[in-house]
């Protein structure tokens, strides 16, 4: 014990981070960095860039045709995430309460759809569902939509399932066992033992989830076409077609900050009871 307080308590030079810290500033706050100084710019005649103050891009950005198109990718990312934890927490429990063998081969299975180039796997998705688009429609959502949200379900799922797994792997199942042998209903034990408990892999897969779905635009691009128009969609519409590169860093950073500000916000909120179960498992 002591030994390993003296081994805690040894000081690590700071330099240690170096790499990391540069790696992360060069490739990360560099680029955003860029990116925040391009959204107040101009676009120029011909498609340049005139660095001229202006706060237009963002002006532009709160009119109604491109706040639908937020909003409809709030909902996709949002309904996509709702999906993946519906399906994914049956899949991760029946993995995390097997037998070693099994649970090995259904982690393979899991994980085997990354072995496939992904524009296989979505248009893999389109033959499959085109026929039962109808059949698939949620309410406000139109075929093209269902079938772009089939193809991020799937190609999500894993993002959720492993999380989910990880934290019920460790669940203690013996307040299962006592739950039930002092009369609580399986609905009880669910809602009140084993969803509580699983919380930080549910939370975990959610962010997983729904902050590249959010930003996602491959997806809808080759499965929706023109008629499914999302706020990735619309930025590499603004950098590759319109070469409005000012407007696209404005919406850019905009989707940025609406992601960060909602993990700060969850964070800060769930940041004391986290620590305090912490605590409790130490």
């Amino acid at each position: 014990m002591s030994l390993v307080r003296k081994s805690a308590s040894r000081k690590i030079s700071p330099w240690v981070a170096l790499p990391s810290v540069g790696w992360f500033t060069w490739f990360l706050l560099v680029p955003l960095g860029i990116v925040a100084v391009y959204s107040f710019a101009t676009k120029g005649t011909y498609g340049g860039v005139v660095f001229r103050w202006s706060p237009d891009n963002y002006v532009r950005a709160a009119e109604w045709v491109y706040l639908r198109v937020l909003w409809n990718s709030i909902f996709l990312a949002s309904i996509t995430s709702i999906f993946c934890l519906l399906l994914g927490y049956p899949m991760a429990f029946v993995i995390a309460t097997s037998g070693q063998r099994l649970k090995t081969a259904l982690l393979i299975c899991v994980v085997i759809p990354f072995w496939t180039n992904f524009v296989v796997r979505a248009y893999a998705t389109k033959v499959l569902f085109l026929s039962l688009g109808a059949w698939l429609m949620p309410y406000g959502l139109g075929v093209d939509h269902c079938i772009v949200l089939v193809g991020m379900v799937t190609s999500y799922l894993p993002f959720m399932v492993l999380p989910l797994y990880a934290s019920i792997e460790r669940f203690d199942f013996t307040l299962l066992e006592a739950a039930r042998d002092l009369g609580a209903p399986p609905v009880r034990v669910l809602t009140s033992i084993l969803l509580p408990l699983t919380k930080r892999g549910m939370v975990t897969g959610m962010i997983l989830v729904f902050t590249p779905a959010l930003g996602e635009f491959v997806i809808p691009d080759l499965l929706g076409g023109a008629k499914t128009m999302l706020v990735g969609n619309l930025i590499t519409e603004q950098f590759l077609r319109a070469r409005d590169w000012p407007f696209g860093s404005a919406l850019s950073f905009i989707l940025m900050m609406m992601v960060l500000l909602s993990l700060s916000i969850y964070f800060y909120f769930q940041g004391d009871q986290w620590e305090g179960s912490f605590d409790h498992e130490a």
